[in-house]
């Protein structure tokens, strides 16, 4: 295991509690750190520090010493060091700590201080609450009630803005609820690297806008909606469709390359109605690409496979299909860990060759990788591939040629789209699991209807080779059965004696990959654990280049099993 290096430590002082902390930490990171609250819009602990809310407005002193001989200065009455205080509040976003630091968060100057601030804040802001998709996550809302004065003084007209303004394609701007608070702004220029928001007009009349023709389109630009404070950028796909105190939270994994970006799914009544970033800092900070928020809505496609026949019919119809002859079997980087590992499982009860399809794309260097399979290392992981999978079938199409293979069980792969021809389809007979149709299904013998990521519970293994996992946010449609249940099925119609339950599987894993020994399921922390890559490190992963943001050290050992 690398241990990590052991951070230099200051001690400071907020509100009378000492804390040790990292040399360098933002006062209001280190304020959290014994649960003090320091309100603040602006300040974003993965953006550049502007100070333009101001309510993050502290009471800051350090230890007075004798300016000739640096001698502590004591205070008579107490007999401790004398504490020299600044005479006006300062910034907490703009303050790392430093040795000795004494901070006060609820002095009287520091209440006065926010009160004022949140009364300058609401003094143009609409009184549209009742209406606003951000009621329930407003920390303006939040925040009037913590720590204003409970009514204004603002007896003037408010400035009237405009209410719906599309920025871009994806994200609609309420400009009467926008505090200024500039997170857009510095998200799209600092992190997406598409610097079109900025502020015009001075005063009262600021309005956040797109630089002249631009407009924000980049594929990250629901972040903005996620970090805005307010109800000023709004999701024009979420837009009115449900209050979120409705919707059920479910951690889950972006599976549309192998980043592994973390996610939280919101569902209510087994319907999903939006895909936010969860924060993990050693994979994705606290962002997304747009693209994998969309995934949910496959669930309701019209191809959407399901099957009248019960999972038993249709495992009895497999297995006979398996006594045609030689069998393949093609795996899919789509698959989660514990179904890889059952299809390994599968593959040895047939005496049947294995395949991985790889699927390669444009990557940003952001959150989107070129490998656009989710678990390509978990296949190699479990044993499933030994080496990179290649993007055609080829070895399969010339043993079909060749008379070699007679069935095929595909795992959630279109062999058609893998390079396999119409002609090569037809000379096979095809065992089908998947979730949507297409010309594989088609042509297949049995067609076995599965789940999606958001239908079941599973692990993936990313581009670090981080273990992570994902729940099951809503249930799957009748007629459709969990993967594991039908693989261990259809390889208990092969001879085999496998489990259906994850804790099962996991049993399995432990006891025959000893890279994964000592994980469970149930003890896998939501942030994941990274997997010992040594045996992989040579080879030539295609998205080696890619990630803006933190890899994991190849090679790195798995960590905090408990």
């Amino acid at each position: 295991m690398i241990a990590p290096p052991k951070p230099d430590l200051v001690t400071v002082n907020i509100d009378g509690k000492e804390i040790a902390v990292p040399k360098g930490t933002n006062v209001i990171e280190a304020a959290r750190l014994v649960n003090v609250d320091v309100p603040h819009y602006c300040y974003h602990p993965k953006l550049s520090i502007v100070g333009n809310c101001r309510m993050c407005l502290i009471e800051m002193g350090m230890p007075a010493v004798d300016p000739a001989t640096k001698a502590p200065i004591m205070d008579p009455a107490t007999g401790k060091q004398k504490i020299n205080w600044i005479p006006r509040p300062q910034i907490g976003c703009g303050t790392n700590v430093s040795p000795g630091l004494h901070v006060k968060t609820t002095s009287p100057m520091v209440k006065d201080a926010r009160e004022g601030v949140m009364e300058f804040l609401l003094i143009n802001h609409p009184l549209d609450c009742p209406i606003c998709d951000q009621a329930g996550e407003c920390k303006l809302q939040e925040q009037s009630t913590g720590y204003g004065r409970g009514y204004s003084r603002f007896v003037e007209q408010k400035n009237v803005k405009p209410k719906r303004t599309q920025l871009g394609p994806r994200v609609t701007l309420d400009d009467e609820r926008c505090i200024l608070c500039s997170r857009c702004i510095r998200f799209s220029k600092e992190i997406a690297k598409d610097d079109v928001l900025g502020f015009v007009d001075r005063g009262s009349y600021s309005t956040l806008t797109c630089f002249p023709g631009k407009q924000l389109a980049n594929n990250y630009s629901l972040n903005t909606v996620d970090i805005c404070p307010v109800g000023a950028l709004t999701s024009t796909d979420f837009r009115f469709k449900m209050r979120v105190w409705f919707l059920k939270q479910t951690n889950s994994i972006d599976t549309e390359t192998s980043v592994g970006a973390n996610t939280v799914v919101w569902s209510r009544e087994g319907q999903i109605y939006r895909i936010t970033p969860r924060r993990n800092d050693d994979v994705n900070d606290t962002w997304m690409p747009d693209s994998g928020r969309e995934l949910f809505k496959a669930l309701k496609a019209p191809d959407r496979l399901t099957s009248a026949e019960t999972v038993d019919a249709l495992v009895a119809r497999a297995a006979e299909v398996f006594k045609q002859g030689p069998v393949a079997v093609v795996g899919s980087g789509r698959s989660s860990v514990e179904e890889q590992f059952l299809t390994k499982k599968l593959a040895a009860a047939l005496k049947a060759t294995t395949a991985l399809v790889s699927r390669v794309g444009q990557g940003d260097k952001l959150l989107v990788s070129a490998d656009k399979n989710p678990n390509v290392r978990g296949a190699l992981v479990t044993g499933l591939i030994a080496a990179l999978p290649s993007q055609k079938l080829t070895d399969l199409a010339a043993s079909i040629d060749a008379g070699k293979v007679k069935v095929v069980v595909s795992v959630g792969e279109d062999l058609a789209a893998a390079g396999l021809t119409a002609a090569q389809l037809a000379k096979v007979a095809i065992v089908y699991l998947g979730t949507h149709a297409n010309a594989t299904s088609a042509a297949a013998k049995v067609v076995l209807p599965t789940l999606s990521v958001f239908e079941k519970n599973g692990t993936f293994v990313n581009q670090q080779f981080r273990l992570q996992k994902f729940a099951q946010a809503v249930p799957g449609p009748q007629g459709a059965t969990n993967d594991l249940i039908v693989l261990a099925k259809l390889a208990a119609a092969a001879g085999a004696t496998v489990a259906s339950d994850l804790g099962s599987v996991w049993k399995l894993l432990a006891a025959e990959i000893p890279n994964l020994a000592p994980i469970t399921y149930a003890n896998l922390p939501e942030t994941g654990l990274l997997l010992d890559a040594t045996p992989f490190a040579a080879l030539p992963f295609v998205e080696g280049e890619t990630l803006h943001f933190k890899p994991a050290v190849a090679g790195a050992a798995v960590a905090a099993k408990a």
